[in-house]
């Protein structure tokens, strides 16, 4: 007698074509969304070293520059020389924006204390980037360790080191991010200015998924991190800040942040007490933060640049 399916058995021979569409098309959109949240938007510099002269007066003699990053891409970044053999400070911006955003930081950071200012493009920041993606930290950091060694290799006239045996380091959300994960990797890092530090990559990764999607619906954002490490092939790291900062050494680091935050402030705040060794302070309660340094206008900005400038110029240089 031949073997009759049964009525159960028939639905689900039935429903499978449809159930791998869905699946399809889930894994798709998945993929997409993994794709796309890592590219973020690119447009023209607020403001260029050129642009800068011209509206300021004196020549700004800032130079473009470029340098190998670890895995055999591309960084590149503006740089002011100091002088020879005194620290360099190099400053990173947040998700989204560009080096143009700390083009007024860096020129008064050298201006103050005569130190070489190095402030590169986050990798897939800025116009026509190199590097056309974002990875909310994963390789970001050993891009920090790559524009150390850049700093660190530059020559003075006459042969000499431009640069002495201190560095400082800045950096704004996806920046402080970097920079807290790949300080910990060199000793001639003294200081880290650290604004509005997320708790971990995947915070950064949820917030460009909103502000891509135009929406903060769970089930997307939670496709969007399996898109990632999709994409990534298993190599997109999330490693949280605290744990980051528990096996820190004796630097010295300052926590800053403030009204502007959101929920960044709170992660900020809550990162006191992840450090260890490290000769920390905090200022969490800023009318300003990196997050928004175009907009800083009088004394409100002038204010926060004064934090920044002074804590580099005594944790590097032991100055009042």
């Amino acid at each position: 007698m031949a073997h009759r399916r049964t009525p159960g058995k028939r639905v689900a021979v039935a429903m499978m074509p449809i159930a791998l569409l869905i699946l399809l098309a889930v894994g798709s959109v998945t993929v997409w969304l993994g794709r796309s949240i890592t590219r973020p938007l690119q447009g023209a510099y607020l403001v260029t070293p050129q642009t800068f002269s011209q509206l300021s007066g004196p020549v700004l003699k800032a130079t473009d520059e470029t340098w190998p990053n670890r895995d055999g891409t591309e960084s590149r970044g503006w740089l002011l020389r100091g002088t020879p053999g005194a620290p360099a400070v190099i400053l990173y911006h947040r998700f989204g924006a560009d080096r143009s955003w700390l083009l007024n930081l860096s020129v008064k950071i050298n201006e103050a204390t005569n130190f070489t200012v190095l402030w590169p493009d986050l990798r897939g920041h800025g116009l026509d980037p190199p590097v056309k993606w974002s990875s909310f930290g994963t390789y970001e950091a050993d891009d920090v360790s790559a524009a150390i060694d850049f700093v660190r290799s530059l020559k003075a006239p006459g042969g000499a080191a431009q640069v002495g045996d201190k560095i400082g380091l800045y950096g704004v959300e996806l920046g402080a991010y970097a920079v807290l994960a790949a300080a910990e990797r060199h000793p001639e890092v003294r200081a880290l200015v650290l604004d509005s530090v997320p708790s971990g990559p995947d915070d950064l990764l949820d917030s460009a998924a909103g502000s891509s999607l135009g929406t903060n619906n769970v089930l997307l954002r939670r496709l969007a991190r399996v898109g990632v490490r999709i994409y990534f092939m298993g190599k997109y790291r999330n490693t949280p800040s605290c744990q980051l900062a528990a096996s820190f050494p004796k630097k010295h680091v300052l926590l800053i942040s403030g009204e502007d935050a959101g929920y960044l402030r709170d992660s900020t705040t809550q990162l006191q007490g992840c450090f260890g060794a490290a000769a920390l302070e905090a200022k969490t309660d800023l009318p300003l933060t990196g997050l928004n340094l175009p907009s800083a206008t009088g004394q409100v900005g002038e204010g926060y640049d004064r934090v920044v400038i002074d804590f580099f110029d005594k944790a590097l240089r032991g100055g009042p």
